[in-house]
């Protein structure tokens, strides 16, 4: 019997890309100004008369200005305004570090523009929640590259981007089904997602003004009235989409998971559990992407944020989970101190190469070709049945379940 399970969607939208990644790079050449602190606009040559504005600082928008007026209208609003130059290719450089940091907690990302990301965490949560995962996003992104993004939480991708668009900046908004009624239906109907401009006055004609006046019209009425648009238009009111995520396959340079902890731990055997369920998930998507890792890096950080990390060169390529997981528990045991407060722990593997690149020893260690066996059973049953159907470790003693060196 196979288990059909509730997807996990999160939307990542960063706040005002253009404006901020421009921001961010003056910043890093000098400027002492951070322009999203002042009016400031992105737009085109402003004396050609006919730039327009394509991203706005929060000040612009409190002078009225808005995105797609022309820079002469948004001056006339705003003498003191601002104007700066766009980058594009700054802002794809950009994009793609948001990228790279996103493939760390999962595979299967659809980069919907370039600073908005759909990513599928159905399989890749490794015991962990996905509001967890978004707060763990949102923080890195800040501190890691300079910029905020906002964070939609649900289980399908309409709903996961309804949510990241509720108020801005810097926000983590979830939209579960219990949740449409009081977060999604009481906006006004123009808010949702894929309704053009000239559908709003036909709806407000119909007395149709919010998106629950939208899902609680008879769908024969709006399929007559707009054919399968009709029908779609109603589905998303109601929350509906079944739509996946759709990725382009690329192959990672690294892969890395890490959990930031609901209470503070001390205990150095706890500490190994965490560390072998992350190792788990970090292994799998290896195996998934049919690659070998050369290096491992564990990450701890302390109650007081200070951060301690190390790193060792596996003694061959590798995938297999045990060996990876000895390698992350020496790196654990040479940085941990009793005494130590951890709220997060992770571990990553890098100098990855692809499988066939290796080739097989005549040598190679019965232990191994066993060990290489169970992992694929393993990943067989998570395939089919979710990742959290099955583990290799206990709770109570891991060391029995996995035949450490």
């Amino acid at each position: 019997m196979v288990i059909i399970m509730e997807r996990q969607i999160l939307h990542v939208d960063v706040n005002n890309a253009f404006l901020s990644w421009t921001a961010i790079e003056m910043l890093k050449n000098g400027e002492t100004i951070d322009i999203r602190t002042i009016p400031a606009v992105i737009g085109g040559n402003e004396q050609m008369r006919s730039g327009i504005v394509l991203a706005k600082s929060i000040k612009a928008k409190e002078c009225g200005i808005v995105t797609g007026e022309t820079l002469y209208q948004a001056r006339k609003k705003c003498p003191n305004l601002k104007v700066y130059q766009g980058d594009y290719y700054k802002y794809k450089e950009y994009s793609n570090k948001l990228y790279s940091l996103l493939l760390e907690y999962t595979d299967i990302i659809e980069r919907f523009s370039i600073d908005e990301c759909f990513l599928d965490m159905t399989n890749y949560l490794a015991g962990g929640t996905l509001i967890e995962k978004a707060k763990e996003i949102n923080k890195r992104v800040k501190e890691e590259l300079g910029f905020t993004v906002n964070v939609g939480v649900a289980n399908n991708k309409l709903l996961a981007k309804m949510a990241s668009d509720f108020t801005k900046p810097d926000k983590i908004h979830t939209l579960y089904k219990e949740e449409i009624p009081t977060k999604m239906w009481t906006l006004p109907v123009g808010e949702l997602f894929m309704l053009g401009r000239k559908t709003v006055p036909k709806l407000y004609n119909m007395r149709i003004k919010t998106i629950g006046d939208l899902a609680k019209t008879d769908l024969k009425i709006l399929a007559k009235r707009f054919g399968k648009h009709g029908q779609m238009m109603w589905e998303y009111a109601n929350g509906i989409d079944n739509s996946e995520v759709h990725y382009k396959k690329e192959k990672p340079k690294g892969i890395g998971n890490s959990t930031t902890l609901p209470v503070d731990v001390s205990n150095i055997e706890k500490l190994k559990e965490i560390l072998l369920a992350l190792t788990e998930q970090v292994s799998y998507r290896l195996r998934k992407n049919e690659m070998l890792a050369k290096v491992v890096n564990v990450q701890l950080r302390t109650k007081d944020f200070q951060n301690f990390s190390h790193q060792q060169r596996l003694d061959t390529a590798t995938s297999n989970t045990k060996d990876i997981y000895n390698k992350a528990k020496k790196l654990l045991e040479e940085m941990y101190k009793p005494g130590m407060e951890i709220r997060l722990v992770g571990m990553r593997v890098d100098n990855l190469i692809e499988k066939d690149e290796v080739q097989l020893s005549l040598f190679d260690k019965e232990e191994d070709k066993k060990q290489e066996k169970i992992d694929k059973t393993i990943d067989d049953i998570k395939q089919r049945y979710g990742y959290k159907s099955i583990t290799r470790a206990g709770k109570m003693n891991i060391d029995k379940i996995i035949k450490l060196k």
